[in-house]
């Protein structure tokens, strides 16, 4: 499988798994869960063919991490970042002291008048460090990473949790917390 081949699979996956599960027909359970064997066979008809094995190294090198396998390989999950109503069955944690977000130099003024808001998806992401933070930012347009006063935040009862590949996640981000 080349390179070309797994980035383009990989958005398909990004696709069914986060958003769209009904472009292919496949149903998620209310954790986000797909079954394997089902996914491969749905995305055949849609012409994305890939074997479990092929379908296990996309997942192991994606870049991001994205997906997740359960513990027997049987079912597979987006890790976060989904605009449909799933419930990744995450429990709070103590974030650190501050983390970042990532974004383009055109949204800023909305962000510093309205906060940081999930938008289509379930949650704001934030990233642990200012290089992920930058990679993500750079997505969308010339960069400015925001530091998060995410220690204050969880002081002030605002609960963060953390998906299976490292993002950080929480409802929304007030202007109070944020800093440039």
């Amino acid at each position: 499988m080349t390179e070309q081949d797994k980035k383009r699979i990989g958005k398909f996956l990004s696709l069914v798994l986060r958003h769209d599960p009904d472009k292919i027909g496949l149903e998620l359970d209310e954790n986000g869960w797909a079954n394997v064997k089902e996914l491969i066979e749905k995305c055949k008809k849609h012409r994305f063919h890939f074997s479990e094995e092929e379908l296990i190294e996309i997942v192991e090198t994606n870049d991001k991490q994205r997906y997740s396998f359960n513990e027997k390989r049987n079912k597979i999950r987006a890790n976060q970042g989904h605009s449909i109503n799933i419930d990744l069955a995450l429990s709070p944690v103590k974030p650190p002291e501050f983390l970042y977000h990532g974004t383009a130099t055109r949204f800023l003024s909305s962000i510093m008048e309205q906060g940081i808001v999930k938008g289509s998806r379930q949650h704001v992401h934030l990233s642990k460090d200012k290089e992920t933070a930058t990679k993500v930012g750079a997505r969308h347009g010339k960069v400015v990473i925001l530091t998060i006063m995410t220690g204050k935040m969880q002081k002030d009862g605002i609960l963060f949790y953390q998906s299976d590949n490292g993002v950080w996640l929480t409802d929304y981000v007030d202007v109070k917390y944020i800093s440039k």
